[in-house]
């Protein structure tokens, strides 16, 4: 008797998990962004929302929640009811960057439910064409040769600019004096003025400068060369092979949330990331399109915050 209902039970919960994944969504999904419109962040999630929705049959709101280095956006995907209805974009600076140098972050890795990472992006290491040196070798030997009189700006405490240079700082036994501001683009446009002299940047905001000779690029996060700047080598060609890391765009949910919505999310934008209108897109900034499994990407933020709060351990970086 006890062996009968405990099959019913089984079976009941296989049909409402069927018939859950069935229906949904009945209603529109908000995609959280953690950062402002206009930015990179912004952009990915644009890029996939109004594909996504078709896909889907229901509207994929995107909502900016700025704030902490994307750490406010974040919480508030942790803080939703698991039901596929609340979705957010993942960022190295919102689960990896800033969880590990900032102890009161109110979430942690388990408090996600990993959908897919979407897309990665190169982060580039450029100078102001008033530096000295034009190529790596001779950037490395002069910030040797001068330690701590070089400064080099980011989009804030915490963020993805800030602990990769950190992380660079610690390969390489050299000193810059961190500059950090409200974001990416105060940042930028200081080092493209010649306030401050070098920066570690999205490579999409960073290109067009460095396209018109407002700034030089020393070296590229990425695992090959970049198309548009073929001359400008990666950081595993300089041996460097740790400060490797692009950014990376991904969707994940709320801790909780069912398998079955996670797979039918995750089989939704894999589909949407094999449109060519949308890899084009993606491709068009820079950026490569990844489009993995849950498991996968849940390696991925799990690795992403190991190499950075060894980073924040070893620079015994603090916020400021």
């Amino acid at each position: 008797m006890k062996k009968a209902c405990l099959l019913l039970m089984l079976l009941c919960g296989l049909l409402s998990s069927q018939a859950r994944a069935q229906n949904y969504p009945s209603k529109p999904i908000r995609l959280v962004v953690p950062f402002a419109a206009g930015g990179t962040t912004d952009l990915m999630a644009r890029i996939v929302a109004e594909p996504l929705g078709k896909l889907l049959g229901q509207t994929v709101v995107v909502d900016n929640k700025a704030g902490g280095g994307g750490v406010n956006g974040a919480a508030e995907v942790a803080r939703a009811v698991p039901d596929g209805y609340t979705l957010g974009l993942a960022t190295a600076s919102s689960n990896a960057t800033n969880p590990a140098i900032n102890p009161k972050v109110p979430y942690s890795l388990k408090d996600f439910s990993p959908i897919t990472n979407m897309a990665a992006t190169p982060n580039v290491l450029a100078v102001n064409p008033a530096f000295p040196a034009k190529d790596f070798a001779g950037f490395l030997a002069e910030l040797r040769r001068k330690p701590g009189q070089y400064d080099y700006a980011s989009s804030g405490t915490g963020g993805i600019g800030h602990l990769q240079m950190e992380l660079f700082k610690n390969l390489t036994q050299t000193f810059l004096v961190h500059i950090p501001y409200s974001g990416g683009g105060p940042a930028l446009r200081d080092t493209v003025g010649g306030q401050v002299m070098v920066i570690f940047d999205n490579l999409p905001s960073a290109l067009p400068h460095i396209k018109d000779k407002r700034l030089i690029a020393m070296a590229v996060a990425v695992p090959e060369r970049v198309a548009d700047l073929p001359n400008i080598p990666t950081f595993k060609e300089l041996g460097l092979e740790p400060v490797n890391r692009p950014a990376f765009y991904g969707i994940y949910g709320p801790k909780g949330m069912p398998k079955d919505l996670v797979q039918k999310l995750n089989a939704a934008l894999l589909k949407v990331l094999q449109d060519p209108a949308v890899v084009k897109r993606i491709e068009a900034t820079g950026s490569k399109v990844i489009g993995n499994t849950p498991e996968q990407f849940a390696q991925q933020l799990k690795a992403e915050f190991e190499v950075y709060k060894k980073v924040v351990d070893a620079q015994k970086l603090k916020l400021d």
